[in-house]
């Protein structure tokens, strides 16, 4: 029995056009142009988690790159000194809870007043948007907010870790932007006509209608409050207990320096500040960067409304 042919399609192949080839010179030159900026974030943070896991001598003698060098494979006396150190944890709970507390109250001030300055009804609402602007240009300075901390008693309290900066004037006016441009008009008046109030239209229809910027400004906040560490060395002193993780890194840091510089001491068994640096690096950024894969996606969409809206 014969098989019928079967009728082949013809292919019709893309022609070399000019604007075809300028398209994919430009897609090159773009995809060269972030590979490049991701290599400059990139090649850093595995420099500093090469070096936290080689040799004190080959960091010193400045010979570890982009992989760990050790005699033994890997060396994690670094990291053990960090583990070993019970006031370590004790460090990262007092962060843990400040950043926490800290983001939620920045968040609820935030939104709040995003909302308020948005609100055509609301008389001084540019003056009060420009006096809030006013404060990222001009600040009092370091000797007047201590005055300020000891004055009110928040010296050597979780307080002054977290009441001082938790609300950003550059959050607020992305956020105040963001409702401007994506929550519709019409859409609050009709709530109002319907009889709904000010803090029901903020609950069921500005903050579910606005998660991308949320969660956008919510890791500023994060961020911002787990890598700071000036403001702990100012106010907490004398209660230890409350110092940070990245305060307590830094003291580890200085302690090992100064055993490390002095006479008497033997460099083999001490371990080498720039390592154990690097080994504080990564003890502090692994958390945040896990947190991070569970809001990218919000991250990048409010990232991108914040720039194109307002």
């Amino acid at each position: 029995m014969q098989t019928p042919a079967v009728e082949t399609i013809p292919v019709h192949k893309r022609k070399w056009t000019k604007n075809r080839v300028i398209n994919l010179i430009v897609d090159a030159v773009c995809i060269l142009f972030v590979g490049l900026a991701s290599l400059t974030c990139i090649l850093p943070f595995i420099n500093i988690l090469a070096k936290s896991l080689s040799d004190n001598a080959y960091v010193s003698a400045h010979k570890v790159v982009l992989w760990p060098i050790s005699d033994t494979g890997i060396n994690l006396e670094a990291y053990n000194r960090v583990f070993h150190d019970s006031t370590i944890i004790t460090s990262l709970w007092v962060t843990i809870e400040v950043t926490v507390i800290f983001t939620l109250i920045g968040m609820f001030l935030t939104i709040c007043a995003a909302y308020v300055l948005t609100r055509p009804e609301l008389k001084g609402r540019k003056v009060m948007t420009f006096m809030i602007m006013f404060t990222m240009y001009f600040t009092a300075g370091t000797i007047p907010d201590y005055l300020l901390m000891n004055n009110m008693h928040m010296l050597d309290t979780i307080w002054c870790l977290i009441l001082p900066l938790c609300f950003a004037p550059y959050n607020l006016l992305i956020m105040k932007n963001n409702f401007q441009g994506s929550i519709p008009e019409s859409l609050i008046e009709s709530a109002r006509l319907d009889g709904a109030s000010h803090f029901t239209i903020l609950r069921r229809i500005v903050v579910p209608l606005s998660k991308p910027i949320i969660a956008t400004i919510a890791l500023f906040y994060a961020v911002g409050r787990w890598n700071a560490y000036s403001d702990a060395l100012y106010y907490i002193k004398q209660n230890v207990e409350l110092r940070p993780l990245q305060l307590k890194l830094y003291y580890l840091i200085v302690a090992a320096t100064e055993s490390f510089q002095s006479e008497g001491v033997s460099a083999t068994i001490m371990t080498n500040p720039d390592v154990l640096q690097a080994a504080c690096i990564i003890f502090a950024a692994v958390p945040i960067i896990c947190v991070y894969p569970f809001v990218q996606k919000y991250f990048v969409q409010g990232t991108m409304v914040g720039a194109v809206k307002g």
